[in-house]
C-alpha cells in the first residue's frame, strides 16, 4: 500500500525502476552521505591536521558509519525536529554517538569550522558520482541494446522518409547506429565531468580556519582532503556554496541523451504504426480497453513522457543551481532535493525504450513493399548521372518523370532508352539499379562503428 498512497509515481507506480536511485538520493540517502563526510572531516582534523592529541584510534569512528541504519535515520530526524536544521541534526546525532562509545573528549571537533553547505555540497557530490555511474552503466546497456539492433539489420534495405515522404535508401541498422552513437557522445561527456566540491567555510574564504590555526595552509588542507579523503576534484572560488558547474554540466548532458532517446522512441513509434515492425504479445495484456484488436507501443510512449519530464527537471536544475543571491540564499537548497527525480525520471525512459526494443519482430516484407512502391526513388541518382555525362536539363526531365507520381519500371527504363550521352554500360547500369541496391554506404557506415 505504500506505493499506491505514495504522491508521486517515482516512490509509487515506478519505484520498482528507481529503487537503485532512492538508496542515493532519498531522505535517508542524504543524512547518510552527510554523516560519511562528518565523520571522514573529523578523521581529517584529527589524524591528518593533528589539531589536538587524541587516544582515540580512527577504527572507533568507522564505527559510526559501518553500523549506520534507518534507526540512526530516525534519531537524526528526532534531533532534527527540536533543531529545525537537518545538518545541526547530523551534527548532534554524532556528538550523541560518540558519547555513548566513551569518546566526548572529541566531540567539539566534530563540524570544526565547517558550514552547513561544506557537508551538504560534499555529500551531494558523493551522492552525484554514484548516480552518474548508475546513469551511465544504464545508457550503456540501452546503446549496446541498439547497436545489437543496428548489427543485426545493417544489411536490410529500408525506404527513408525526409518530411514524412519517400526519400533515398538507407538500411535499417544504419539508422539503429545514427542512435547508438549520438547516445555515447552524450555517455562521453556525462563520464568526463569532474564532480566537484568545496570545504571553505561560511563564505569560502577559510575564515574561522585561518584564524584559529593561521600556521596551517587550508587551502593545500581543503584540496587534500576532497580529493584523497573523499575522492572528489576540489574547488577554491566559491561563495559560501559551490558554484554547481559540475551539476550543470552532468545535467546538460543527460538533457541532450534524453532528447536523443524522445527521437529514437518516436522513430520507432513511427515504425511500428506503419507496420516495419510487429510488437510481441504478452499473454493477458490489454492493448486497449474496447479496441480487443490494438497492440499499443505504449513503452515507447512512456519513455517519452518520462524523458520529457526528466528534461523539465534537469534544464531547471542546471540553471537555478547556478544561482545565489550575494554569497548565500537558501533557494537551491529544496531544489537540490530534486537531483533524485530528475534522474529517476531519466532512468524510467531508458528502461522502458530498452523494453520496447526487447518487444518487436521485423516485417521484412512491409520493408519490401515501399521499396517496390516507389520507384521515384530512383530519380535521385539517375538526374545525378545524367549531369556527369552532359545530359540537358537531367534535374527538370527527372521531375517532369517522378515528381507526384507513381512510376513503373517501364517508364525508367524507356527514360533510360531516351538518354543520349549516357554510355551504354552506365545505361545498364540504371536499368539494374533497383531501390533495394540504391543504400550507398549505408551498411559500411554501420560496420565502420563497430570498428571504432
Amino acid at each position: 500500500m505504500e506505493t499506491v498512497n505514495a504522491i508521486g509515481p517515482l516512490d509509487g507506480r515506478y519505484a520498482r525502476l528507481t529503487h537503485e536511485l532512492a538508496d542515493i538520493f532519498s531522505e535517508s540517502g542524504l543524512i547518510r552521505h552527510r554523516v560519511l563526510v562528518e565523520i571522514q572531516w573529523l578523521k581529517f582534523i584529527l589524524y591528518d591536521l593533528k589539531l589536538t592529541a587524541v587516544s582515540t584510534d580512527p577504527s572507533a569512528l568507522d564505527q559510526i558509519l559501518d553500523q549506520f541504519g534507518p534507526t540512526d535515520v530516525q534519531q537524526v530526524k528526532s534531533i532534527e525536529k527540536t533543531t529545525n536544521h537537518d545538518v545541526k541534526a547530523v551534527e548532534y546525532y554524532i556528538k550523541e554517538k560518540l558519547d555513548a562509545l566513551g569518546l566526548s573528549e572529541i566531540r567539539e571537533w566534530v563540524h570544526f569550522a565547517c558550514t552547513s553547505e561544506d557537508i551538504n555540497n560534499t555529500a551531494y557530490a558523493l551522492m552525484t558520482e554514484k548516480g552518474r555511474q548508475l546513469t551511465a552503466g544504464l545508457m550503456g546497456r540501452c546503446i549496446q541494446e541498439i547497436g545489437q539492433k543496428a548489427k543485426t539489420y545493417q544489411s536490410i534495405p529500408m525506404m527513408s522518409r525526409t518530411h514524412g515522404q519517400p526519400a533515398s535508401p538507407t538500411t535499417l541498422g544504419k539508422e539503429f547506429v545514427n542512435f547508438a552513437w549520438r547516445l555515447e557522445q552524450e555517455k562521453t561527456d556525462l563520464e568526463q565531468v569532474e564532480i566537484q566540491a568545496k570545504i571553505n567555510g561560511a563564505t569560502g574564504n577559510y575564515n574561522a580556519h585561518h584564524f584559529v590555526f593561521p600556521e596551517i595552509d587550508w587551502v593545500d588542507a581543503s584540496r587534500r582532503f576532497i580529493s584523497s579523503g573523499l575522492g572528489l576534484n576540489p574547488i577554491l572560488f566559491t561563495t559560501q556554496i559551490n558554484p554547481n558547474r559540475y551539476l550543470s554540466c552532468l545535467l546538460h548532458s543527460l538533457v541532450r541523451a534524453a532528447a536523443v532517446l524522445i527521437d529514437f522512441n518516436r522513430d520507432m513509434w513511427g515504425y511500428i504504426s506503419i507496420g516495419y515492425f510487429r510488437q510481441r504479445v504478452a499473454k493477458g495484456e490489454t492493448g486497449s480497453s474496447t479496441m480487443p484488436h490494438k497492440v499499443n507501443p505504449i513503452d515507447f510512449e512512456n519513455s517519452e513522457g518520462n524523458m520529457g519530464l526528466a528534461i523539465c527537471l534537469m534544464e531547471h536544475l542546471a540553471v537555478k543551481l547556478q544561482k545565489s543571491r550575494f554569497q548565500r540564499d537558501l533557494s537551491d537548497s529544496t531544489v537540490l532535493r530534486s537531483l533524485g527525480s530528475a534522474l529517476g525520471y531519466f532512468a524510467i525512459g531508458v528502461k522502458n525504450t530498452m523494453k520496447g526494443l526487447s518487444k518487436l519482430d521485423l516485417d521484412p516484407a512491409a520493408l519490401q513493399k515501399d521499396l517496390d512502391s516507389n520507384l521515384e526513388l530512383l530519380a535521385e541518382p539517375f538526374q545525378t548521372i545524367m549531369r556527369v555525362f552532359g545530359e540537358e536539363h537531367p534535374y527538370e526531365r527527372l521531375k517532369d518523370l517522378t515528381r507526384g507520381r507513381k512510376i513503373e519500371k517501364k517508364d525508367l527504363d524507356a527514360f533510360v532508352d531516351g538518354l543520349e550521352k549516357v554510355p551504354d554500360a552506365v545505361k545498364q547500369r540504371m536499368r539494374n539499379l533497383t531501390p533495394q541496391t540504391y543504400t550507398g554506404l549505408a551498411e559500411k557506415l554501420v560496420q565502420q562503428y563497430f570498428a571504432g
